[in-house]
């Protein structure tokens, strides 16, 4: 397997120079040159496979042979040893629930991914550190602090919005010490993510091995692919057509999705659902694709005004506007939306959700009122623990802490606040 830059002016790379780089020199995402469907029985008899077998038989084409087929099948393992159960809403709508590892978060299973791939690589090199910098609007900071925990050789350096994270994703994500440094940013996860783009590009830290621990980072994001083989195999009715709604915001995860349904996985349809960031919603009614500034919302994690993974979903369409649209759709809603169905699925259902689990909620409700005749499941990626005070405030109820979260919950924060990327720039070089 070889990956290409979506910009087209780089060599092609192999999985372990695409991991090590995260961005293609001419910085844009590396994609895969090609894409075999598995074998129709494989899929027809996930039932039959455990969860690690399936991450392995999904990720091994991607990772080309780079990474010995034992130790493969160990990381896969490791990235996927625990539950993603698929909870039953009504007798059309499932819940599918990716909350159940380390940090509650559905980026659990990238960020374990690529940070056993990351060692792996790694594992003769300890004198030459790679930095692992990314930016989060959430849940990613804790997953790759904790995935990449004491990772010999990796140092990581997250950088986070200052109030605009949930008190306990920022405990998961300033706590930990070790090898994992925290930056407070005073601006949005736009800014943050533009300071990250900004250190890939500066020529002047060609000394450092900087590597990314987004979506944009291709072991970050194709291990999303398990998710949906997770949720077919858990099915007992595959005769209806299957639609997925993914909240949505860098996009990753639904990529991941639609990469899986290239593989053979039986999806009909995908719905990306948005709060009010709603440049892809927007896109698909105008056909012009607008970057704006993110507004802050109780979704928190889907605050982005320009998804970085876009450009790879209209890569997986061939650039087809026509039919990107025949198989994908996307819809936006409001806090007050969010609420009203948080309140529905607890009211009806006895199911409480956390803000982005709803949105996906609202997303599949919207797409099947005109498309009844179908099994509908919305991805529910963070635990409601996550985001305490808006839930307990909206649904009026208490909600009992987890252990791993209360373990983070009295542990002194530590960061580093900063203004600017020169700032971000004298932390990178030891200043």
């Amino acid at each position: 397997m070889k990956y290409y830059s979506l910009h087209r002016q780089s060599p092609e790379v192999s999985f372990e120079t695409a991991v090590v780089n995260g961005l293609a020199p001419d910085k844009g995402l590396y994609f895969p040159d090609n894409i075999q469907p598995l074998s129709v029985d494989f899929v027809r008899q996930l039932k039959s496979h455990s969860q690690a077998e399936i991450a392995f038989e999904v990720v091994k084409q991607f990772v080309g042979g780079e990474i010995p087929e034992t130790i493969l099948k160990q990381i896969a393992a490791e990235t996927v040893d625990f539950d993603f159960p698929l909870v039953k809403i009504t007798e059309s709508v499932y819940s599918l629930e990716l909350y159940h590892g380390p940090t509650m978060a559905f980026k659990d299973v990238g960020a374990r991914f690529m940070a056993r791939c990351l060692g792996y690589f790694n594992r003769e090199k300890k004198e030459q550190k790679v930095t692992v910098l990314v930016a989060t609007s959430g849940d990613t900071g804790g997953a790759v602090a904790n995935g990449f925990l004491g990772v010999e050789g990796v140092e990581v350096i997250i950088l986070y919005p200052s109030g605009k994270v949930s008190e306990i994703q920022e405990k998961q994500l300033t706590t930990l010490g070790q090898n994992i440094t925290a930056l407070e940013v005073a601006g949005t996860f736009d800014d943050c993510q533009d300071m990250v783009k900004r250190a890939f590009m500066d020529e002047t830290l060609k000394s450092l091995t900087l590597t990314s621990a987004n979506s944009i980072n291709v072991a970050r994001w194709l291990p999303q692919m398990f998710y949906y083989f997770f949720a077919v195999r858990q099915l007992e009715d595959l005769n209806k057509p299957i639609v997925f709604s993914v909240p949505s915001g860098n996009f990753g995860n639904i990529c991941a999705g639609i990469v899986a349904s290239k593989l053979g996985l039986p999806i009909a349809h995908f719905v990306a659902s948005t709060n009010v960031n709603d440049i892809v919603p927007n896109y698909l009614i105008s056909g012009e694709y607008e970057p704006k500034a993110s507004k802050p919302t109780i979704s928190n994690a889907m605050d982005v005004g320009n998804p970085s993974n876009f450009v790879r979903i209209q890569q997986l369409f061939d650039n087809n506007f026509d039919q990107l649209k025949k198989h994908f759709s996307a819809y936006s809603f409001t806090d007050t939306q969010t609420r009203e169905a948080m309140n529905t699925l607890h009211k009806n259902h006895n199911y409480i959700s956390d803000p982005h689990g709803a949105v996906g909620y609202l997303g599949l409700k919207k797409y099947t009122q005109s498309q009844a005749d179908t099994t509908g499941i919305f991805l529910e990626t963070a635990h409601p623990v996550k985001f305490l005070d808006e839930v307990e405030k909206t649904l009026n109820l208490q909600i009992p802490i987890p252990a791993q979260i209360a373990a983070v919950m009295d542990k002194p924060k530590t960061s580093i606040r900063i203004s600017n990327y020169a700032d971000l720039k004298r932390v990178l070089l030891g200043g």
